[in-house]
Order: C-alpha cells, then structure tokens, then sequence
C-alpha cells in the first residue's frame, strides 16, 4: 500500500530531459521528501514524540545539506539517469506475513530475514540461534517488546554520517526495519541472511538495518538486495528507488564480516548507507558486491574508537550498458594502535561508469595507527570511465603506515600474452583476468550457495557485454 497521495504536496515535477545532461540530486524530483510525508510516515507507525522529533531533524539535515560536502568529490555528483519523478513511498511499516517464523532457513544459515517491497515474509532463526539469545526482528516489534531499546537504537541518527543529505533523508522517512541483535559472548558459526527484495515500478522502499553486536561476539551477514521480478522494465515504465542503510555498533572484543550482494534491475535507483562504530579490539571485515541497478550510490562510515580495532574493506564493482556506480568511504582512527585496510576495484565495460572516492582521517590520538586506501579501475572498452580519488588528513605523526593507491587503466597486455603463451584465447584469458580481479570479495561471501551464485552473476555480465576494443589508459 502507498501513501496518501496528499503527503506529496510538492509542485508537479519537470518531464525527464530528451537527452541525458549531467544532474545532481538538486535537480532530481525527490518531492515526497517534505513535512507532510514525514508526518504521515510517523503517523502511520504511532511514533513516540521524541522518534517523530528525531525524524523531523532528518528532515531537517536534509534541507540543509549539500548533496556533497566534500571539495574534492563535488564534480563526481552525477545522477543523469534517475528520473524520480513518479516515484513514492510505501509510508506504512511492512505488513508480515502469519509463516514468516515458519520460513524455510537458507541452506547453512542461522538466521533469516527476508522483505519484500512492503511485506515481510521470512523471520527464521535456527534452534542454536535463538537459544543463544539472538534476535531478530522488525522495528515495529521492537517498539512493542521494549520501546526504551528502540529509543536508545534510533534517537540522533544513530551511527548515521551527520553530514550525508541522502542518509538523512532515510532517517526521516524510513518505515521498514530490522533489528539485529547479538549478545554478549555469543559466537555463531554460519552466517545471518538478511535479503531486501525491491523493484516495483514507481515505488519507493525506505529501510533501516540495525546490527548491534555485544562483548566477545562474533557474527557473519550475508545482506542481499535483489530484483522483485525478472520481466523486462519497458522503456516507459517508471523507475523504482530503494534507499537503505545498515548501522553497525560492534562492542570490545567482538567481530563482524559482513557481505552485500546488490543485484537490482536495471529500473532501480539505489541509495547505500553503511556505518560502523568499533570499540576496544573489535573488528569489521566488509565485503561488497555491486553489480545491478541503473544508478548505485555507496557510502561507508567506519570510526574505529577502541584501541586496537580493525576494519578491511573490499567493494568491488561490475559495470556494463550506462551504469553508473558512485562509491564513497570514510575512516576515521581516533584510538591508538588500529588498523584500516580498505580496497575498491571496478570492472567497466560498455558505457558504466565508477566513482570511487574514500578519505581516511587519523586523528591526533590516534597513534599507531596502520592505514592503507586502495583504488582500481579496469576499463574493458574505449567509452567505460572510472575515477579514482583516494585520499588521506593525517594529524598524528606517530603512525606505523599511511597510505594510499589508485591506478585506471585496460587489462594487462603482458597478462594477455601470458595466458594466451598457455592456449586460451584471447577472450578466454580477459574472462579469466576480469573475474579473478574481482575474486577477493566473492571468496569472502561466508555461504557457499551465494559465493556460487555471485560467481555466476560476474559471468552473466561477462557475457552480456558489448564487446569492445580495449580502452586505452585514462589517467
């Protein structure tokens, strides 16, 4: 069910242009973004006074904020190919499904969580899980188990950028939730499946994600968003939107690996927000795959706080026809002793296009600190472009390593004349090049059926490209 139509009260938005022109989100008709949705929005969920006020300060951020606050990124906003106009959100909580405790877990699974559009269907736990004391459950049932928990989650943002437009934006508007939970000293073996399933044309999916890991935990997620239906999207049919985010808290001592599979229809605009907060000796290993959507915007939020805590970071990125794909990191050390290892790579065929721009911060107290940003593009054709910005503010002199890489370019020659010395062809020795370039994150996928399915993903988009000549070296 959408909302009521009289919460978009913005005037009518402008026809999409005949030819595509360099947009930014100034010029995307995002008119559900305004008072009246947000208060339709809480409304519908009987928020508490201080959930509502905490969605009006979104609102609020919103409205004040640049799309980018950062000089070095501002001429990498390009949203040409969002056309927003007839889009709206669903404004309710999801509705859930009477065997959503009853769905079948995926194969090697401790938990399951699956949304579809406005609709839960799947909230599964093994017997291990659940008596381990984990939980897993929508927002709204956390308003009703312990409204005090819900408030301490939310209020001010939680690990939500301050500074982002657009995460500000799913701070007032989001109606979908989930909660994961786990406590103290729990240590789960298999993996916790999260799955957003999203598409529909013309509608908007506005979701949060909460995972708070407690002492001594250790936990794997497997987060995947994929397309509601497999037909074709006519060349009229309106664009669908899904903005969502995933807030992390990890306490001393615990550790999470988390893997994001996106494979959305070439229909859907999506807005990513991931933010970490880490204490003493925790870590957080983050492994992404970015392969649908017409238009993907990442941003990750790491703050390393706890002396001694860790992140590795691998974002990888499959481009073909005119995707576009914007990715953006941000680390900041402020204890002592911590270590960040962060990598993006993009394969681009066709005409797609990657941004990939990340900024680590070392603070004056963070001393000790071990911090290497990688950046790399692969252009598979002569109109595929990619952007490399990574960058470093260093305030602390006593540091073990600082530093950074990019490089954007076509495949190796000497790699070619390697492999094809050895009997492949040509084509044979650049699909083999190509997917072992992006194999570090798909080995990091902790279930096997999803580490399988992504590798048939890559080879899918492999073999639909454009086949091209090489590009040549874009510096």
């Amino acid at each position: 069910m959408k909302a009521d139509p009289q919460q978009a009260a913005a005037a009518p938005a402008a026809p999409a242009p005949a030819t595509a022109i360099r947009r930014g989100p100034a010029d995307l008709t995002l008119s559900f973004v305004n008072d009246a949705t947000v208060r339709f929005t809480a409304a519908a969920a009987g928020d508490a006074e201080w959930l509502l006020a905490d969605r009006l300060a979104g609102l609020a951020a919103f409205n004040a904020l640049p799309i980018e606050t950062n000089p070095l990124y501002t001429t990498y906003v390009d949203l040409r190919n969002a056309h927003l106009d007839e889009v709206r959100p669903y404004g309710t909580a999801p509705s859930v499904a009477d065997d959503a405790a009853g769905a079948p877990l995926p194969d090697g699974a401790a938990a399951f969580a699956e949304v579809c559009e406005n609709r839960v269907t799947a909230l599964a736990m093994s017997p291990e899980a659940r008596a381990g004391g984990l939980i897993l459950e929508t927002l709204e049932t956390t308003r009703a188990r312990d409204p005090k928990l819900l408030r301490e989650l939310l209020e001010g943002g939680c690990a939500l950028p301050e500074n982002d437009k657009l995460a500000q934006m799913t701070r007032a508007l989001w109606s979908a939730g989930l909660l994961l939970r786990i406590p103290d000293g729990l240590r789960l073996e298999k993996p916790v499946v999260l799955r957003h399933v999203v598409g529909t044309p013309g509608t908007a999916v506005i979701a949060r994600t909460i995972i708070s890991v407690g002492r001594d935990a250790e936990v794997s997620v497997l987060e995947e968003q994929v397309s509601s239906s497999t037909a074709p999207s006519g060349p009229s049919d309106p664009q669908a939107f899904f903005a969502g985010t995933t807030e992390v808290r990890i306490d001393a001592g615990s550790s999470l690996s988390f893997a994001g599979l996106q494979d959305l229809s070439l229909r859907q605009i999506a807005f990513q927000h991931r933010s970490a907060v880490l204490g003493k000796a925790a870590s957080v290993r983050w492994a992404l795959a970015q392969l649908g959507s017409r238009v993907i915007r990442s941003r990750i939020d790491n703050t390393l706080e706890g002396d001694g805590s860790t992140v590795e970071q691998a974002e990888i990125v499959f481009g073909s026809a005119d995707q576009l794909f914007d990715l953006t990191s941000y680390t900041r050390h402020t204890g002592r002793d911590t270590t960040g290892n962060l990598l993006s790579k993009g394969a681009l065929a066709d005409k797609s296009r990657v941004y990939m721009k990340g900024l680590a911060t070392i603070d004056h107290t963070a001393h000790g600190t071990d911090s290497y940003l990688g950046e790399f593009g692969m252009l598979l054709s002569r109109q595929a472009r990619s952007v490399a910005i990574p960058s470093l503010e260093i305030d602390q002199p006593d540091c073990r390593r600082v530093a950074h890489a990019s490089s954007v370019g076509p495949i190796d020659e000497t790699q070619l004349f390697y492999l094809e010395s050895r009997g492949l062809s040509p084509e044979e020795a650049r699909k083999l090049i190509v997917l072992g370039y992006l194999e570090p994150v798909v080995a990091r996928v902790p279930l096997e059926s999803a580490r399988e399915r992504l590798r048939e993903l890559l080879e899918a988009k492999w073999e639909a490209r454009v086949v091209a000549p090489p590009a040549a070296a874009v510096a």
